[in-house]
């Protein structure tokens, strides 16, 4: 693919303007490793900023002809620009809206998008690596395009469907992101892992839900991973897939979510992966106050244990517990100790330990160890 980068006005004073807000990164160290990611796909990335509504609509325009996808930033034009929001749609160049900061908590015109409608994916509140983020979901996007199926009607319950290039039924993975339960981090994060279980034979279910800042709370949370899961009994009509053989699998606080949507599914799923997951709640650590608290808000007191994997042992279903020795974020004690729980409940559960991999790493299809992650949710 040809990329084009696009920043809109006061992108060119990034490093310098708020950098409590939007980081330390320059633009033009942004483009460099905006190019350097889509070099590692073996893309073509082309950067181009400007402060002015008509010349971004040129460059917008001009891509039709010379290129195969946008990564957008439109800066403060995101909240007022119906006409950049009608020269993406009329394209027709997959483009894909980019924030530095989460404009889903500041200032309340800043949550109100125009152009994001026409955009097929938007990534905010990650920093300068939602611009990376974006490159990646673009090439995956690209290598096995997705179907997007709803399984409510609010706009985070949807997940995407990719099934196997052979004939069916398939062996189904749902795949559940982490990203501590928050709104910046979406299922995008587990795109690679979807393809790539693709390409083994697995069809991938990868899911989204609400997230916090909550519409109902932590249950709105759990319920939508649940429903999610049981969709798929609905899909099973109109799509190849085996029933009998679905795998949950959850990464970091996703997996804390997979355990409780594989416990209370209405169809029974046939195992549990978790990689580097939170499994262990109350053994998280003063380092993760703020986001269990953002998750539980005001019933953190009184119903941290109805959502702590380790204190609704056992699961009854054969379980994988996967975690890197070289992960920063979720401490292997984790998982260990999950272990060590769950066979004592009786549950059938295997511990996976790879020295090398770090948080990150057990999803992405690139690895070294991918084989023996890929193989664990095939098993």
């Amino acid at each position: 693919m040809r990329i084009l980068l696009l920043n809109g006005p006061n992108l060119n004073l990034l490093g310098t303007r708020a950098p409590e807000v939007y980081g330390a990164t320059t633009l033009r160290e942004v483009e460099e490793l905006c190019r350097s990611r889509a070099e590692e796909y073996g893309h073509r990335l082309d950067a181009y900023q400007s402060n002015h509504e008509g010349d971004l609509i040129d460059a917008i325009q001009g891509a039709r002809h010379s290129h195969d996808a946008i990564v957008f930033n439109p800066g403060a034009y995101t909240h007022t620009s119906y006409a950049l929001h009608d020269a993406i749609e009329a394209v027709g160049v997959p483009a894909i809206e980019i924030h530095i900061s989460n404009v889903r908590e500041r200032e309340p015109w800043r949550r109100i998008s125009r152009t994001e409608p026409a955009c097929v994916y938007q990534i905010f509140g990650r920093g300068v690596s939602g611009y990376l983020a974006a490159i990646s979901h673009l090439h995956y996007r690209a290598a096995q395009p997705p179907t997007t199926l709803p399984y409510g009607t609010h706009d985070d319950q949807v997940g995407d469907l990719r099934l196997p290039d052979r004939p069916g039924p398939h062996p189904v993975a749902v795949l559940v992101h982490g990203g501590g339960w928050t709104g910046p981090f979406t299922r995008d994060t587990m795109d690679g892992m979807a393809v790539g279980l693709a390409g083994t034979g697995l069809a991938t279910w990868n899911i989204e839900y609400r997230r916090i800042p909550p519409v109902g709370g932590w249950r709105d949370t759990m319920a939508d991973v649940v429903a999610g899961l049981d969709s798929l009994s609905t899909f099973a009509d109109r799509y190849p897939l085996d029933l009998d053989n679905v795998t949950v699998v959850g990464h970091s606080a996703g997996s804390q979510l997979g355990y409780f949507a594989a416990r209370r599914a209405t169809f029974g799923p046939a195992r549990f992966v978790s990689l580097a997951g939170m499994l262990d709640l109350r053994g998280l650590g003063s380092g993760f106050d703020d986001l269990l608290s953002g998750f539980l808000g005001n019933d953190l007191g009184t119903c941290l244990d109805q959502i702590d994997p380790i204190g609704a042992l056992p699961l009854d279903l054969p379980i994988v517990v996967v975690h890197g020795g070289s992960d920063n974020a979720v401490s292997p004690v984790q998982s260990r100790r999950f272990t060590e729980e769950a066979l004592m409940a009786g549950d059938r559960v295997r511990l996976v330990e790879i020295d090398a991999a770090g948080h990150e790493d057990l999803i992405d299809a690139r690895a070294p160890w991918w084989d023996t992650v890929a193989a664990v949710c095939r098993a």
